[in-house]
């Protein structure tokens, strides 16, 4: 569109304007579209319906605002085209529609959700994970008085667990920007026992803790830690090499959205992102960061719907997007 001259552009305009009109996503004289032309602007003219727009009619405003004598007075919202005309300069074009769709999740009070993913991101869950091995004495299950079954006991802890976060969940603060709201836990996996008609030795667990900012992962599991020492003492009291072992794999913060947050304005104007803000359940390294006093925000390609599967994949898209982030990033950082 650069390479266009006036009067391509003029004709263009007029083509995209009665294009959106015919798929409905314009009605009457709403919407309108713009062009860089040089260092001024082409717009759509307010009040002609998109079905009389003509070529000549489209308006020339020069970055003061203003435009030739006897032209047609541009769109009233030309000031927002110019905006964005201003703060791209990587763009060349504006279109603004009033989709049906999109008209009727705005009169509803709905968010449309992002397209793609990169867009910013200023908050996300905190993640506590721990192992737990439950020791036991081997016997044949026909002689329980025997031996003590890892899996018996650690099947106790488990149940606790997930009372815990059946009690999370019920908990959880309907306010919350998180979906889901609340701080979840999960136990990922399971492994125990050598045979049917054998008492497990060994009993081994997982599970996560996935907390939204403001919750303490370590108070929430505090009843925990202490039925797991009570099961570590009465075990050891049936068979001295029994016991509870509980070893905490990762603690890694959660990440707060920050209010005017200085990281989060500039990763938005290097991803073109004007959208609502946003957080996520997963866990990243942004917390940290934060911690340590830096202003921070999570901005990428690829999506977590995709993540950790035998097939995960990132479309080339959003590599390109990524690429274009960089790339502006480059730009911006060299003045």
């Amino acid at each position: 569109m650069a390479a266009m001259d006036e009067g391509a552009l003029r004709v263009r305009l007029a083509q995209v304007m009665k294009a959106m009109d015919e798929r409905g996503l314009n009605r009457g004289t709403s919407g309108n579209v713009s062009a860089r032309c040089g260092a001024a602007m082409l717009v759509t003219p307010s009040g002609v319906p998109a079905s009389q727009l003509t070529p000549e009619q489209m308006v020339l405003v020069q970055p003061d605002g203003s435009t030739a004598p006897g032209a047609l007075k541009p769109s009233s919202e030309w000031r927002m085209h110019q905006g964005l005309l201003d703060r791209r300069p990587d763009i060349n074009a504006v279109v603004h529609c009033h989709s049906r769709h999109a008209t009727i999740l705005a009169c509803a009070g709905r968010p449309i959700p992002a397209v793609h993913y990169m867009v910013a991101v200023s908050g996300h869950k905190g993640i506590a994970s721990f192992r737990v091995t439950v020791s036991g004495r081997e016997a044949h299950s026909s002689l329980t008085h025997l031996g003590v079954s890892a899996n018996m006991a650690a099947i106790k802890l488990m149940a606790g667990l997930v009372e815990l976060s059946e009690r999370l969940e019920r908990e959880a603060d309907p306010a919350s920007p998180f979906t889901p709201k609340g701080a979840t836990l999960t136990i990922g996996q399971v492994n125990g026992g050598t045979a049917v008609n054998i008492l497990a030795r060994e009993c081994v667990f997982i599970f996560d803790l996935r907390t939204p900012p403001g919750l303490d992962p370590m108070a929430i599991l505090a009843d925990f830690f202490a039925r797991a020492e009570a099961m570590d003492v009465e075990l050891k009291a049936r068979a001295p090499e029994a016991g509870v072992r509980v070893e905490r794999r990762s603690l890694t913060p959660s990440f707060a959205p920050e209010v005017d947050g200085v990281a989060e304005a500039f990763a938005r104007r290097m991803a073109g992102d004007n959208g609502p803000g946003r957080v996520v359940p997963y866990a990243a390294e942004a917390g940290q960061f934060q911690g340590a006093g830096f202003s921070t925000v999570i901005c990428g390609p690829g999506s977590i719907d995709q993540a950790h599967q035998p097939d995960e994949f990132v479309e080339i898209s959003q590599m390109q997007r990524g690429a274009a982030f960089m790339a502006r990033l480059i730009e911006d950082l060299s003045f």
